[in-house]
């Protein structure tokens, strides 16, 4: 009998709704794409990661959970009503992360639909008719049945699959880079390179930046090289839900 940790077995689930793809579209990109996006919403992500962004004059993604409004976890604080507010007016998109930061497989479909509700009344509660069309599932975990469920909800969903969106991309479970503590900084150049010769779409992701980060999180210095490497070569950078344009529709 073949034992699996959670790890293990979460890291199977997840690889089984990435290969079901039924609605998988081609991409008629005719040049590369690179996205950078912030899951869970850290103060630092709203002012460190954002500052990075307006230097190089670009824009980003942030995936929020609601239910972190304000609050301390695991040594990290969350955005303010203020954050949220200048992250929206400086343009950057605002996706949905559950209200709840919550585990879908273990998660009943009902349960789901009413934390995706709260999360969108309490965004527009606060940046008014606000509609969020891209969606991060927390910890990455999904399986087939939540797939189906978020991709009725949202037309654009993101995962933490590594690898590029390129040639037939699944838009209910998009393939990302982590940034973070295991993340190795030199072999970006590489994928960047990658992206460039197929017209392909990155899109990078992490969570607080800071000098010392979490291990979720990566340092100022290494976004903001990633930026300056993703700028030297020509590559547009675009929020989640406006790069989709740009594969469907280039």
């Amino acid at each position: 009998m073949i034992e699996f940790s959670k790890e293990k077995y979460v890291g199977l689930v997840n690889r089984m709704a990435q290969n079901w793809s039924p609605h998988a579209l081609p991409s008629r990109a005719k040049a590369p794409v690179v996205s950078f996006s912030f899951d869970d919403f850290p103060r630092s992500a709203a002012k460190e990661g954002a500052a990075i962004l307006a230097k190089f004059g670009i824009k980003g993604t942030f995936f929020v959970a609601g239910g972190r409004l304000g609050s301390r976890v695991d040594g990290l604080d969350y955005f303010t009503e203020k954050d949220l507010i200048e992250v929206a007016v400086a343009g950057h998109e605002i996706g949905c992360h559950t209200f709840g930061h919550i585990r879908l497989p273990e998660t009943g479909r009902a349960e789901i639909e009413k934390d995706l509700m709260r999360n969108k009344i309490f965004v527009q509660g606060i940046l008014g008719d606000y509609t969020m069309s891209s969606f991060a599932y927390p910890y990455g975990h999904v399986n087939i049945a939540t797939k189906a469920t978020l991709g009725r909800h949202f037309p654009i969903c993101r995962g933490i699959q590594p690898g590029m969106n390129k040639a037939r991309i699944d838009f209910a479970q998009l393939r990302a880079i982590v940034l973070d503590a295991a993340c190795n900084f030199d072999r970006l150049p590489k994928l960047l390179d990658n992206a460039v010769t197929q017209n392909g779409w990155l899109i990078f992701f992490t969570h607080d930046i800071s000098k010392n980060p979490s291990p979720y999180g990566c340092k100022p210095e290494e976004l903001a090289k990633l930026v300056q490497d993703v700028i030297a070569r020509g590559i547009e950078v675009l929020p989640v839900k406006n790069a989709v344009g740009k594969m469907r529709f280039s």
